[in-house]
């Protein structure tokens, strides 16, 4: 618990508490339709074939999310043209904070991002050398 404490400034049990109450809203974030929407040759990648949802809390912060990693043979254009089709036709407008080649959205109170995976960003996640991930991407949502 120290740990966390020096890192957040915060104890476990605050942290359990910013988020006590969530677990419609995590329910309700992991079932939403854009998340399983991909590209035609895009497959859920092996080790990721749940919906990664919760919820964190950092000084008063609280962000319930969901996230789905795919593997995919294909380019990082071909991934913009379709999240870019499905965001608007699921209601998401582009994040007008975000860079005009960005793969942000917004809806209401929450957020998409498309994120493609890099070598670095697996090993930071702890995910070790993935070469089916090469030209992945990750679909997050957040709120």
């Amino acid at each position: 618990m120290f740990v966390t404490s020096a890192l957040t400034g915060c104890t476990l049990m605050d942290l359990a508490q910013g988020c006590e109450g969530t677990d419609a809203e995590v329910e309700e974030m992991a079932a939403l339709n854009i998340l399983d929407s991909r590209h035609n040759r895009a497959t859920v990648a092996r080790g990721f074939e749940e919906v990664d949802a919760g919820c964190w809390s950092d000084s008063g912060d609280v962000m319930v999310y969901a996230e789905r990693t795919y593997a995919f043979p294909g380019t990082r254009a071909e991934v913009a043209a379709h999240y870019r089709a499905a965001a608007q036709q699921d209601g998401w407008s582009p994040d007008p904070e975000a860079a005009p080649d960005g793969l942000s959205f917004v809806k209401e109170s929450r957020s998409l991002q498309i994120v493609f995976l890099t070598a670095e960003l697996l090993a930071e996640e702890g995910h070790g050398s993935r070469p089916d991930l090469a030209t992945g991407y990750s679909i997050s949502v957040g709120s």
